[in-house]
């Protein structure tokens, strides 16, 4: 039988605790980062987005225009560092346009 713990924990630390012990950090933050792209690039973009991956620390997204591709890859760097903002910590270090 397990032991029960007496301590009140609240649900967030719980879930943090789960999610720590199970190691779903990494499936977690892909779909953060995909969450954030749609939210930081707004409609404009997301119409032409065909799919966001991360893998590696990563950032591959798809793209169905090449001048939205071109124009975006002037920015890279901007976007990336508004990525990490919005997740709150650094996961992405670099971005592929395909």
């Amino acid at each position: 039988m397990a032991k029960r713990n007496n301590d009140h924990l609240s649900l967030s630390e719980v879930l943090k605790a789960f999610v720590e012990t199970n190691k779903l950090d990494k499936g977690i933050d892909k779909i953060q980062v995909q969450n954030a792209w749609s939210d930081l690039m707004g409609p404009g973009v997301n119409n032409y987005t065909q799919e966001v991956t991360l893998k590696n620390d990563i950032l591959y997204v798809q793209l169905s225009s090449s001048v939205l591709r071109e124009e975006l890859s002037y920015g890279k760097d901007k976007i990336v560092q508004m990525l990490n903002e919005s997740l709150g910590k650094d996961v992405v270090k670099s971005i592929v346009l395909r």
